[in-house]
């Protein structure tokens, strides 16, 4: 029998070069880009988190500069010389490399620019390549730092990591936009949500979190709209009102802003991004309060008495900030036709929810609310919304069976992404994006 042994570790990353100045490394990557020059070459390599510059001296390294090509992938040996008028204070001299694996064709798009100058259509098209770009990868090192701050300051405050099903036996938001699949010899679905669990999980665990995609049926064909999209959701019982979810949320999302300032630093300034502040909290503001007020401010007539149309959201946001500062803002108490059949009701208004969303720079990102823990009361919404509760006799077993007070939210990855980088469409914050035109690659 064998056993796999440690072995000594002898490449080291980018971010370890300054400590070994004077000294010979061996260090892996991509070639990102050559530029000749006149007897010598800068070399940058693309490693996992930076480019490195390189310096090729002809007659200074075991290869030709000719035998190296852009996206080979090699493992360098080179000195590292202290330079002050480098950026990184030194500069790697190349003394040998091995190419480890070759391009067979020059990519059909230009990927090591300051920024990938083609069409949305092309940059998601080669996806495969266009990620490669410098501040296309710094796109998705922030949404990553995203979803570890979340998971980082969620385990703070007792919650529990979760996984639930993406199979699922019905719908949780009801209506027709939901992908339906044979299911050996039965009708299943994509979970639009992980609504109900996360629900029957307050039962288990009292704190729950899941970061897991979320599928929506929706013939949208907008900047904002995905039919696979990456939902951050919480839920957590024993609540007094659903003002502890929206406390909860302003302090997880202080959270993640400080996380990103100090864990990717490099990459927000390549993007050129200022993060915003939560200093003195988040406005809020009634659903109605909100629709009358943009209606008198801007002279818009109300239309939709259930929903925000997107240029409200806009204008919202616009007024909002420019009253107090803040590009965030909570709506609550939704009307209860709009908000799903779980969503609690007032007690002093029946026709409201306790339910918000959250907007941030024009956009809803975040949706949540208290939800229904009592067997006859969802029963009862249930059956007033014509609505079968045989079909809901698993989810409904956590309410006959005893809940607390519980509530949640969801929020879209992609879209708070997009919103802090400054992004039109929701796309360029997508790794691969699923949308009614797309389904590769």
């Amino acid at each position: 029998m064998e056993f796999v042994l440690e072995k000594e570790r002898n490449e080291v990353e980018s971010n370890e070069l300054a400590q070994y100045i004077g000294k010979e490394v061996l260090i892996h990557g991509s070639i990102y880009k050559i530029r000749k020059m006149s007897g010598f070459a800068f070399v940058l390599l693309r490693t996992k988190r930076e480019i490195v510059q390189c310096i090729y001296t002809e007659g200074q390294c075991n290869v030709v500069l000719e035998e190296l090509s852009e996206e080979a992938c090699v493992l360098v040996k080179a000195n590292v010389v202290e330079e002050p008028r480098a950026k990184a204070g030194y500069e790697l001299h190349m003394i040998g490399v091995e190419i480890l694996s070759e391009p067979e064709s020059i990519p059909p798009v230009t990927i090591n620019q300051k920024v990938v100058n083609t069409s949305l259509e092309n940059l998601l098209d080669f996806r495969p390549l266009t990620l490669r770009n410098e501040r296309e990868r710094a796109i998705f090192k922030i949404q990553a730092g995203i979803c570890k701050a979340f998971r980082e300051f969620l385990d703070g405050e007792g919650f529990t990591e979760i996984h639930t099903p993406k199979i699922v036996a019905t719908g949780a938001e009801g209506g027709a936009n939901i992908f339906q699949l044979p299911y050996f010899g039965k009708d299943a679905y994509l979970a639009q949500s992980p609504q109900f669990y996360k629900q029957m999980m307050v039962g288990v665990f009292e704190r729950v979190y899941e970061i897991a995609p979320v599928f929506r049926a929706e013939k949208h064909d907008t900047s904002r709209h995905l039919n696979e999209y990456t939902s951050m959701d919480f839920e957590m019982g024993y609540i007094h009102s659903f003002e502890d979810i929206m406390v909860m949320e302003m302090q997880m999302l202080k959270y993640v802003f400080t996380f990103l300032k100090t864990n990717a630093a490099r990459e927000l300034a390549l993007l050129g991004v200022a993060l915003p502040e939560i200093n003195q909290g988040i406005p809020r503001m009634k659903f109605m309060d909100a629709k009358n007020l943009i209606s008198e401010e801007y002279h818009r007539p109300i239309s939709d008495f259930l929903d925000f149309e997107p240029e409200e959201e806009k204008l919202l946001c616009e007024y909002v900030r420019k009253k107090t500062g803040s590009e965030f803002v909570f709506v609550t108490h939704y009307p209860s036709a709009k908000r799903p059949f779980y969503a609690m009701d007032c007690k002093e208004n029946p026709e409201e929810t306790n339910s918000f969303d959250l907007l941030f720079r024009g956009l809803e990102i975040t949706t949540g609310g208290q939800r229904i823990h009592n067997y006859a009361e969802q029963v009862r919404k249930l059956q007033e919304r014509g609505m079968h509760e045989e079909l809901f006799e698993s989810y409904l077993m956590m309410h006959k069976h005893g809940m607390p007070p519980h509530g949640g939210l969801g929020i879209g990855l992609e879209r708070l992404t997009a919103m802090l980088l400054g992004f039109d469409n929701v796309r360029y914050a997508t790794l691969f994006p699923r949308d009614i035109n797309r389904l590769e690659p």
